[in-house]
């Protein structure tokens, strides 16, 4: 199979996770190994904004970034969550929540793909996305001070959005359990 450059973004996404997570919990650069996670993860976020981009201006949507794009995202984010909670920088309940909606909204499109029904991303979702990356981001620079305020707002801020963003996919898209389509 050829790869596009969208597929190829989420493919270099998947690919940096790894160097991501080797500098948010070990000691290889000092001080500046969450500088340079950081920088790691915003570019990451970036290639996720930018693939979709792409593949739909160009119409380079293909079924493997369709299925991987998606997975590429929550592998890059519940990773960030999960060191972050490591850390001790984010509560591990938070973290269940949020990938606990993962799991079921992937659920929820599994089963309607299954009947040829794609569900497409809300707003809410992506209100959702924009704001656990601004989290994370803000997490791993540990400004300290004042920030504690903001980190606070934002960890409840993301909480919020994962929780109403599944409420309105379930809302949405409950016939997709009721009957096995919409």
């Amino acid at each position: 199979m050829k790869m596009n450059l969208p597929n190829k973004l989420t493919i270099l996404r998947i690919i940096m996770i790894p160097f991501f997570v080797a500098f948010m919990l070990c000691d290889i650069a000092g001080a500046a190994d969450k500088w340079v996670a950081v920088a790691l993860f915003i570019i990451a976020s970036l290639t996720d904004m930018l693939d979709g981009k792409i593949a739909r201006k160009y119409n380079l949507v293909t079924n493997f970034g369709k299925f991987m794009d998606p997975l590429a995202d929550k592998l890059l984010v519940s990773a960030a969550m999960i060191c972050l909670v490591e850390m001790g920088r984010l509560p591990a309940w938070i973290v269940i929540i949020i990938i606990s909606r993962e799991f079921i909204i992937s659920g929820f499109r599994l089963i309607a793909s299954d009947n040829g029904v794609v569900i497409a991303a809300s707003y809410w979702g992506k209100f959702k996305t924009v704001f656990q990356m601004i989290m994370i981001i803000v997490l791993i620079c540990d400004f300290g001070g004042v920030f504690g305020i903001i980190e606070t707002a934002l960890i409840w801020i993301s909480l919020i959005l994962t929780v109403v963003s599944l409420v309105d996919y379930i809302v949405k898209n409950i016939g997709v359990l009721k009957d096995g389509n919409m």
